[in-house]
């Protein structure tokens, strides 16, 4: 079934060197709750001395100012990935006074949406558009589903390989134009296989009682502060989690054809007036309530478990950025935290999931039908929920298949590829990456999620107490670290250069909100 894929790997790697799939850029994102001691979700602003969220290029925040966002800039091995994010958050724990990092995508103690503080990003347009933009996302879906944290991992394949590729398919489009089309192949591949993710690497099967706010739930109880499903593997991506819930209501979906058609169903959505967000209200006694009254107020309100991507300048909307330059690099959304880990994901996944990329970019790749878009949504809802379940049935090409069977499949597909990527490294650390995933599929019980409710028994505790104490493990790793004194010094020139930038944003500003949100949305790429 997946014999196209190994065949274009043995003819690259044979007309090339074996290193054709070394050398992508691997980016990784963090979301971490701040919380006190308590394990409540922190009320104190985003602390002055890790600089300014609008303007620090690694350490910002997300929906609320409690919301902590580690950002690695593109780097050349998922090593130094994971290295720079490690010395991020230790970075931050020697600034911190006493507040924890949370565990967990899930959030606990949570005492209403109104004690989730928005983030806040200064005075300047661009800050107040990001606050807004924030405050609408809580009008329309509420703020607690806003505190659910991920791992991002961002990918993008070498020059080299584009070069390779494009030269033997005998494809003659300006490169860029070829790489857009190939990533967007790549994106819905992830889509098709990407349950897979949830299954290896969820770590949300339970979540508190405090987190549904007392609304009823098909959840069965655990303790008497917590639920779960007995298989689940991410409750984070399940429809009680951060999705477009809305989404068959106002007949949303992107387009992932390819990249114009993609940027056109955005664009017609950020543009197409949505009756029931109307009823908010846009700019309701002189305070705006959201961004405007559409089905979607900005392109990342559109929630995707990978995302094309392309780096904007200054304000420019995401959609142009992607028509002006093409796609950059793609971004997978769907991992949960790994609880287990210090540093949020460890060296073992990010291997798996550049084997991962790699096969699926090689993969044959067909445009997704109206059937398999439901397939789709529905292979990723049932792994959330019951991943282990046994003998769980997936839907593939409109029959049954059972999600060992697919799994197993998908991984014996890769194995070509973690061979090749384990040449001139010291040992096989990607084959021992993909053997570790295999294991997990042959037995459920050694996926991160089944350990997580291991743990949780073995301690005796609900999901609150779990994800505390794994929060003050995680404390103690980060306080005893030694440092390069010059690696805190570079962070903390960053921290003054981003209260001096954010500032000098301020300054320059001259124009209305009115006048400069209306300018935003009235981009066009003959703009540039």
């Amino acid at each position: 079934m997946y014999s196209k894929a190994k065949q274009r790997l043995t003819a690259l790697v044979g007309d090339h060197d074996h290193n054709i799939l070394k050398g992508g850029l691997t980016g990784i994102e963090k979301e971490s709750l701040r919380v006190g001691a308590d394990g409540s979700i922190a009320q104190t602003p985003h602390p002055a001395v890790l600089g300014s969220a609008l303007t620090h290029p690694s350490i910002t925040t997300d929906y609320s100012e409690a919301l902590l966002e580690f950002i690695t800039p593109p780097l050349e091995s998922a090593g130094a990935a994971l290295d720079y994010l490690r010395d991020l958050q230790h970075f931050v724990y020697m600034k911190l006074d006493g507040e924890l990092l949370w565990s967990s995508s899930m959030p606990c103690v949570v005492a209403g949406g109104e004690s989730i503080p928005v983030a806040r990003y200064g005075t300047s347009n661009i800050g107040l558009m990001k606050t807004v933009y924030r405050r609408g996302l809580g009008y329309r879906y509420g703020r607690v589903m806003q505190v659910i944290a991920g791992v991002h991992y961002n990918y993008s394949f070498a020059d080299a390989f584009w070069s390779a590729r494009q030269q033997l398919e005998g494809d003659r489009r300006p490169q860029q134009d070829y790489m857009s089309g190939q990533y967007f192949a790549l994106i819905r591949n992830l889509q098709r296989f990407g349950w897979l993710i949830p299954y290896l690497f969820g770590t949300s099967p339970a979540v508190c009682k405090s987190f549904l706010s007392g609304k009823t739930t098909t959840l069965q109880e655990f303790s008497d502060n917590t639920y779960y499903s007995p298989y689940a593997t991410s409750l984070r991506m399940c429809d009680i989690g951060y999705q477009n819930s809305l989404e068959n209501e106002v007949g949303f979906k992107a387009n992932y054809d390819s990249l114009p058609d993609y940027v056109s169903s955005l664009t017609c959505a950020i543009e197409t007036p949505s009756p029931r967000f109307a009823e908010i209200g846009v700019k309701v006694d002189g305070i705006y309530r959201q961004l405007n009254a559409n089905m979607l107020q900005i392109e990342n309100e559109y929630y995707s478990s990978v995302r094309p991507k392309q780096v904007p300048v200054d304000s420019e909307k995401p959609t142009l950025a992607l028509q002006r330059r093409g796609v950059r690099y793609v971004e997978l959304r769907s991992m949960d935290i790994n609880v287990f880990d210090p540093r949020g994901i460890s060296d073992r996944q990010c291997r798996f999931i550049e084997t991962f990329m790699a096969f699926c970019q090689l993969q044959d790749s067909p445009r997704i039908s109206s059937l398999e878009r439901i397939e789709i949504d529905y292979n990723l809802d049932a792994v959330a929920y019951r991943g282990r379940e046994p003998g769980l049935q997936l839907q593939r090409h409109g029959e049954s298949v059972s999600l060992q069977q697919w799994a197993g499949e998908l991984c014996a597909a890769m194995q070509a590829f973690a061979e090749v990527l384990d040449r001139g490294e010291d040992g096989t650390p990607y084959q021992q990456a993909l053997q570790a995933q295999q294991d997990a599929v042959a037995d459920p019980g050694k996926t991160l999620s089944a350990q997580v409710l291991d743990g949780m028994r073995e301690h005796d505790e609900g999901y609150f107490h779990f994800a505390q104490r794994m929060s003050r493990q995680h404390q103690r790793y980060f306080l005893e670290l030694g440092h390069d004194p010059a690696q805190f010094e570079a962070f903390e020139a960053t921290v003054s250069e981003s209260l001096q930038k954010q500032r000098a944003i301020e300054d320059a500003d001259d124009q209305s909100f009115d006048s400069f949100l209306k300018n935003y949305f009235a981009q066009t790429l003959q703009g540039a």
